[in-house]
């Protein structure tokens, strides 16, 4: 096991699964308590209670745009952990896009979520145990190519879901869980994520649905040439963490 620093200001690809590929999210309930927890726990200031309340309202912040109630306000800049660039989240699974605000801030972050999500889904359905596979994974974006593949590899995870031949684009934009609808510009969770910088880099909404209707159509393609990019940038950041100082992360 490997365990290193994450730096400040880099970009990581974080992911995890369920424990034995087991659901993490098996209602709306579910996916809406994780998106509020994207929202609510970045921030410096420590949660008293990382249940939250969430179980008895889950739907706290849910369908805001949808109904027509005004979004959450956003939280003060200096206060980030980090930047929420992207996510998607699965049944059994979850992608998120990270930049790090502040030291140690992804760790910080990611704590919080896997401690406050795992109690609250415990609570729920009434278990006990581990719910996700070990500690989150984390893979520094260090080069363009692997940011221009990795919004779109994230935002088009659901197409796996698509067996009954829906348009693909089509099916991305009925997709609620993940970022994809801001980023075209529709309102789904736009509180949650920070779209400044990866809107700049894809020259604006449009030129960002354009691109990802171009990256679909070729996709089968486009995801041999990230795993070969990620694949690059795993050893690259094994070794960065191997010889490393303060050990604090791990990554299988």
């Amino acid at each position: 096991m490997r365990r290193g620093r994450l730096t400040e200001g880099g970009i990581f690809h974080v992911y995890n699964r369920g424990a034995d590929k087991r659901e993490i999210f098996r209602d709306s309930d579910d996916y809406l308590r994780f998106i509020h927890a994207l929202y609510e726990f970045n921030d410096e200031d420590p949660v008293g209670n990382m249940t939250y309340g969430f179980a008895k309202n889950p739907t706290r912040i849910s369908m805001v745009d949808f109904r027509g109630v005004p979004s959450l306000k956003p939280k003060h800049p200096e206060k980030l952990l980090v930047d929420v660039l992207a996510f998607t989240l699965m049944s059994n699974h979850f992608h998120l896009l990270l930049k790090q605000r502040k030291e140690d801030g992804v760790m910080k972050f990611m704590q919080k979520i896997g401690a406050g999500y795992a109690l609250y889904f415990n609570e729920k359905n009434k278990r006990s145990g581990v719910l996700f596979q070990g500690r989150f994974k984390a893979v520094e974006v260090t080069n363009n190519e692997h940011l221009l593949h990795l919004p779109y590899y994230i935002h088009t995870n659901p197409l796996d879901l698509n067996t009954d031949g829906v348009d693909e684009i089509k099916f991305l934009d009925s997709y609620r869980w993940s970022s994809h609808m801001d980023y075209c510009g529709w309102r789904n969770f736009p509180s949650v994520t920070q779209r400044e910088f990866l809107l700049e880099f894809f020259d604006g909404e449009k030129n960002y649905r354009k691109s990802i209707a171009k990256w679909v159509k070729e996709r089968s393609k486009n995801l041999r040439k990230i795993r070969d990019v990620a694949l690059e940038e795993v050893a690259i950041f094994f070794f960065v963490i191997t010889f490393g100082s303060q050990l604090l992360l791990s990554v299988d």
